[in-house]
Formats: C-alpha cells, sequence, structure tokens
C-alpha cells in the first residue's frame, strides 16, 4: 500500500488517557488478543487492495490476511514496543509507529479498508473516539471499508460496579479501570451506531471474546462502508 510517510492533514493529538502508551509498552510481552477476523466480509476485496491494521499490535491481523493472499498489507500502532514485536515477528511486513495519534501518515482516499480491532476499547473519550473514526475516513478511499470489533457492556455485576466507579471517575458510563493499570471502555450499541454515522452498515455480527486479561465478553464485529459521495470529516459532524 501507499508507504506510510506522506504528511497527511494532522488531527487533534489524543491525550495521554486515551493513548496509554506506557501501559501497551508493558504490555507487548503479555498480553495476547483474540477478536476473531470473519474472512468471508473480506472475499470481495481485492489481494491487491491496500489495507491498513490500526492498533496492529504485534500483527497477529496482518499475518493471517497474508495467509490469506492480501499483499499490500500496514500496520500502525501507538506503541512502539508492540510494533518492534510485529517486526521481530513478521520482519517482511510494513509497520509504523505512530507518533500523533489518530494521525495516519497516508494521503487522503488512499486506502481501501481499515481492520480496527479492539481498539476503541482503549479509547476511553467520546472525543477521541470521533477523532479515531474521522482520520479514518479521511485515509479510505469512496466505497472503502472499515472493519471494526470491538467489546459491547457487559451485563454482570462485576462489570457494572467497575462501570458505576468509572462514570462518577471519567464521566462516561462503560469507561472502567483494570486491575493492572488500563483505562479501557465497554460500549452500547447506541454508541456505535452514532460514532459510525457516516458511514452505509455492510453487515454486523455478535462475538464472544477472551479479553487480554482473560475474561469471556461480548462484543460486536461492523463492517461499513465509506460512501461513494464525498464525506465531512470534521469532528463536529461525528
Amino acid at each position: 500500500m501507499t508507504d506510510l510517510d506522506d504528511d497527511p492533514m494532522e488531527s487533534a493529538a489524543m491525550s495521554d488517557l486515551d493513548s496509554q502508551v506506557a501501559y501497551w509498552n508493558a504490555a507487548a510481552t503479555t498480553k495476547t488478543f483474540t477478536h476473531p477476523v470473519h474472512l468471508p466480509w473480506l472475499d470481495g476485496v481485492d489481494r491487491r487492495a491496500a489495507i491498513l491494521d490500526y492498533g496492529c499490535g504485534y500483527g497477529r491481523n496482518m499475518a493471517l490476511l497474508e495467509q490469506h493472499g492480501f499483499e499490500r498489507l500496514a500496520g500502525v500502532d501507538t506503541s512502539p514496543a508492540m510494533i518492534a514485536k510485529a517486526r521481530d515477528q513478521h520482519p517482511a511486513m510494513q509497520f509504523a509507529v505512530l507518533d500523533t495519534p489518530p494521525t495516519v501518515a497516508a494521503p487522503d482516499a488512499s486506502v481501501d479498508a481499515v481492520l480496527l480491532f479492539a481498539v476503541l476499547t482503549c479509547i476511553p473519550g467520546n472525543d477521541a473516539q470521533r477523532a479515531l473514526v474521522g482520520e479514518l475516513a479521511r485515509i479510505l478511499k469512496p466505497g472503502g471499508l472499515l472493519y471494526i470489533s470491538d467489546l459491547l457492556l457487559q451485563d454482570d455485576e462485576r462489570n457494572r460496579h467497575r462501570y458505576a466507579d468509572g462514570a462518577e471517575h471519567y464521566g462516561t458510563y462503560g469507561v472502567f479501570e483494570t486491575a493492572d493499570g488500563a483505562v479501557c471502555r465497554h460500549h452500547s450499541r447506541e454508541w456505535f451506531a452514532s460514532l459510525l454515522a457516516g458511514f452505509e452498515t455492510v453487515g454486523s455480527r455478535d462475538v464472544t471474546v477472551a479479553t487480554m486479561n482473560g475474561h469471556r465478553s461480548a462484543g460486536s464485529q461492523l463492517l461499513v462502508r465509506k460512501p461513494a459521495a464525498r464525506m465531512t470529516v470534521s469532528p463536529s459532524s461525528w
């Protein structure tokens, strides 16, 4: 795909809370990620399409896509340690550290598809999530696909208790602190609908995944398309 070194239109930088680089650097050697890629959703994507894995971690999804014939893959992540691990495990693949997230060093309308797997859960703030989705809309070609996999609000007592604590401290229900020091977020379906209002829905499916700390949790996968007509990607429109 396009080399990730072009000068992009810079988005507002994420706060430390919304990037948590130190936590993810420490997690690079200990955490595994399990959200499944539903390959039938990508059946219509050309194997030469430019695909970006935003929040690629150690490159798990990119390796899977390469095994299924996709050739133009690139991954970005805020964590230098995650990118170092990805490069070590997949030396032939293209990875880059996001120095000023959510900004991606790619031109407007240059990417055919973006994967966003278990990334929104790592970004507690509404504005930061909107800025990220706006940035991905900027780099997607008209008709390009955004494939999201993330976690829903859970209905068990443990989670309800920490959602209540998080709402008091952070102002948003669904935000919570993990025992090992991360601030994460689970989402309502209504929030996803609002966040992705500028896209056309292609598909949705519910999944059960193991979180990075080993808890079985309800998740949602959404496949949406950037409209063929020009999208407005200013934060005020999201």
